[in-house]
């Protein structure tokens, strides 16, 4: 086994790498387009765009799907029938991510029928969260069809977990999230790091982290809750459907196509599901524009507020993704109202830190501000590689 390429399939993107893993993780190309709406052909781009770069596709081993919701799986598997029924079996629940990965699966299997497909849930990093996380309080039946919550981005905040770590200089907490699923539970540490991870994207979840395994998440049962997203609704009382149900007239497809397809920034703003143009709208004075943005920072705050009371403290807060990495002016938003709680940002640092990674809080604030650049694929190939040799 010598090359693997992880293909990620986002809500609103599609990102591809190739690993040479016969020693180590060595990245060799990586690529991608944004703001798909064709995912087959994204497919076909990437493989025409990797021969050019002297990769043909009959070189590749294997390929990896970091998949995100599928009925009674996690953790990581071969990509095969199984793993397909179980990703649509909860295409209702997760639209925007199950149908995308499924279509993957199956057009990579067309072209490329000689590499292995292997996929790594995005619930795996939440099997050690406690099991009052997991838990709705809604009827046991409902509880036996697997309502409960799951939580994603598992690649993204398992990165974040070491990464940040090691920009703090917590090494045996860097490597705890690192050998993670090798150890089956993060390590006992004589000095517990206590993290909590905003992954902002074109979808964003906060994770609370400690000794690098997740605690627990903003998102629940599927991707559609928590933070606002680029479409989708995030947080919403349970009544509100059968609510606007009555009173619009809509059926409960309707409802759940508009919460998944028209809510989130693009809902509120009323621009765009894109914070480019959602913020460019906000500065040229739209007022519902501002509101977006400002219903999205509160939430992060809510969420790093709770985790920091379910851990007794914080020792560094990060920022992974798309939106978090390429807009200082919305960290500092987030963060800067939590002066009261020990966060004090260096407005130069963090103005500088643009897809870059750094510590960018002052010397004498209380909790670390960290801002990182995600790298998912790194903890795929790792696990796959490991996984293909067993």
């Amino acid at each position: 086994m010598k090359r693997i390429l992880i293909a990620n399939v986002g809500s609103t993107s599609y990102k591809y790498t190739v690993f040479d893993v016969s020693e180590t993780c060595k990245e060799l190309v990586r690529g991608g387009i944004e703001r798909v709406s064709d995912y087959e052909l994204a497919i076909a781009r990437s493989l025409e765009d990797l021969a050019e770069k002297g990769i043909p596709k009959e070189s590749i081993d294997a390929v990896a799907f970091k998949t995100v919701l599928g009925k009674d799986l996690s953790g990581l598997r071969d990509a095969d029938s199984k793993v397909l029924d179980a990703l649509e079996a909860m295409s209702y629940v997760a639209p925007a991510h199950n149908p995308p990965y499924a279509a993957a699966i199956r057009a990579f299997a067309k072209v490329l029928p000689s590499a292995r497909g292997v996929v790594l849930f995005e619930t795996s990093f939440y099997r050690w969260a406690d099991a009052a996380w997991k838990r709705y309080a809604v009827p046991k039946s409902w509880d036996e069809i697997g309502i409960r919550r799951n939580g994603f981005h598992g690649a993204s905040h398992k990165f974040a977990a070491e990464r940040v770590a090691e920009l703090c200089g917590e090494a045996e907490a860097a490597e705890s999230a690192r050998m993670l699923y090798v150890n089956d539970g993060p390590m006992k540490l004589a000095k517990p790091f206590r993290m909590v991870n905003c992954h902002l994207g074109g979808s964003s979840s906060v994770c609370g982290i400690l000794n690098g395994a997740a605690v627990g998440s903003s998102m629940g049962f599927t991707p559609q809750s928590g933070l606002p997203q680029n479409n989708r609704v995030g947080d919403l009382d349970s009544m509100a459907i059968p609510f606007a149900m009555k009173t619009l007239g809509i059926t409960a497809e309707e409802a759940a196509s508009e919460l998944s397809k028209k809510g989130g920034l693009l809902g509120i703003s009323g621009v765009s599901n894109d914070m480019r143009d959602v913020r460019a709208a906000a500065e040229a004075g739209n007022r519902d524009a501002e509101l977006a943005i400002d219903v999205l920072a509160y939430a992060a705050r809510s969420y790093i507020g709770q985790f920091m009371a379910q851990m007794g403290g914080l020792d560094a807060i990060g920022f992974s993704g798309g939106i978090a990495e390429n807009n200082p002016w919305l960290r500092a938003k987030i963060l800067e109202p939590l002066a009261g709680l020990g966060v004090v940002v260096d407005a130069e640092k963090n103005s500088k830190l643009v897809k870059a990674e750094g510590v960018f809080s002052s010397p004498d604030s209380k909790i670390k501000a960290v801002a990182v650049v995600a790298n998912e694929e790194i903890v795929i190939a790792r696990e796959v590689a490991g996984y293909l040799k067993k």
